[in-house]
């Protein structure tokens, strides 16, 4: 017994000699927040294999539709992947732009289920961008900003004179999108705060807009298939709608409002630590604010939470090389939504090893995309060529120290 207990152990140890190690959390962009209860880690844990769930054309996929899954354009919460970038369009008629409704707009599905015809860009559009799919780590904490702090963040006529005029996209709301209780409307139009140019107002209407446009799915909110207009209505979708069970919608919103913020790596490295120095001095932290903090949620780790994603949230204009003649909202055609810096160290890891940068992934290295910033960060753009290759490199470090 002795013998086969001391081979049982070595054949063990054995084992663990070959298995990979876990990675180190802060390597890692998937979790979850730390302080969640019992009951809230299992809604997470549901969530969670929902986003991964892949749907077939008998569940409800389609008739039109772009990726199979949540997850297949957020391999592991992270950073989307060129196969996956979405095609939206429009047109300019007579100063106001038209998201192109009835041709199918404002999103290409270039996907189709079987014996439908998928879409192409109609005739007529004077704007087409693509859009790579961010990253989906710390979403609660975008969603639990005030919009009084978005709002003491604005800028829109530069009164202070430092060439940044940030704004919110303020935008109309469906009627089954809930503000919330601490909403700071214009008239009939809210702040935006997801999405590329910051169009949608929160995760249910983030999510749902998703689901359909991203997947044809269905929901309690959405309830009518995506057709080509070009083709008319006889879809083969025989799945009976919402193709989304309302629990499984909720427990998908729950996930995404669960995940912890993106990890940081080697801050007290002296490069990144000059880096940091570095990136303020250029001024970009104009933009990509470095700290804010949320309101009251009712999820503890939520809670009037301190949190750096390195973004105001807001859109800015920048310039012409980046104006794709397309827009949603109120936002003008060059002007995107700050996107968040925190994660941008381990995008590679969700992209086939290979980063890309920007709204559409133009830029295959950080500093391509620093070069490739106009309007507003010309400014910035210009204090980062000034700087010594020592702090160029150390202000890179840094990027990927987030």
């Amino acid at each position: 017994m002795r013998v086969a207990g001391l081979f049982l152990l070595l054949v063990l140890a054995g084992c663990d000699a070959m298995l990979p190690s876990l990675p180190a959390d802060e390597g890692v962009l998937a979790g979850p927040l730390e302080e969640l209860s019992g009951a809230q880690m299992a809604s997470h844990l549901v969530g969670d294999a929902a986003f991964a769930r892949v749907f077939s054309p008998e569940e409800g996929l389609g008739p039109l539709f772009v990726a199979a899954s949540c997850e297949g354009c957020h391999v592991g919460d992270g950073k989307g992947h060129d196969v996956t970038t979405l095609t939206r369009f429009g047109r300019f008629q007579e100063g106001l732009f038209d998201p192109m409704l009835a041709h199918g707009g404002p999103q290409l599905q270039h996907r189709s289920v079987p014996g439908y015809d998928a879409e192409k860009i109609p005739t007529g559009a004077t704007g087409v961008t693509r859009l790579m799919a961010p990253a989906v780590t710390g979403l609660g904490f975008v969603e639990a900003i005030p919009d009084q702090l978005l709002l003491d963040l604005a800028d829109p006529t530069d009164a202070d004179g430092d060439g940044i005029s940030g704004r919110p996209n303020w935008i109309e709301l469906p009627p089954w999108v809930n503000p919330g209780a601490d909403s700071r409307p214009q008239g009939s139009r809210f702040i935006g705060r997801f999405g590329k140019k910051a169009a949608a107002r929160n995760l249910v209407h983030q999510t749902a807009n998703a689901y359909l446009q991203d997947m044809g799915l269905t929901t309690s909110f959405l309830s009518q298939d995506l057709v080509n207009a070009t083709v008319g209505e006889a879809t083969g979708d025989t799945a009976a709608d919402p193709e989304i069970r309302s629990d499984e919608f909720t427990n998908v919103v729950f996930y995404l409002r669960t995940l912890k913020a993106p990890p940081r790596r080697d801050i007290g490295d002296p490069g990144v630590i000059s880096g940091e120095r570095a990136f303020e001095q250029a001024g970009c932290v104009s933009c990509h604010v470095s700290e804010l903090r949320t309101g009251p949620s009712a999820i503890e780790a939520l809670d009037r939470a301190t949190f750096r994603p390195y973004s105001d949230f807001l859109l800015h204009d920048m310039g012409a090389g980046l104006d794709d003649r397309y827009t949603e909202g109120s936002a003008e055609t060059s002007e995107w939504r700050t996107p968040p810096l925190w994660g941008i160290g381990l995008a590679a890891d969700s992209q086939g090893g290979q980063a890309r940068f920007l709204h559409d992934g133009r830029a295959a290295s950080l500093e391509e995309a620093i070069l490739l910033h106009g309007g507003e960060a010309a400014a910035s753009r210009t204090r980062f060529t000034e700087m010594s290759e020592q702090d160029q490199a150390d202000l890179l470090a840094f990027l990927e120290s987030l």
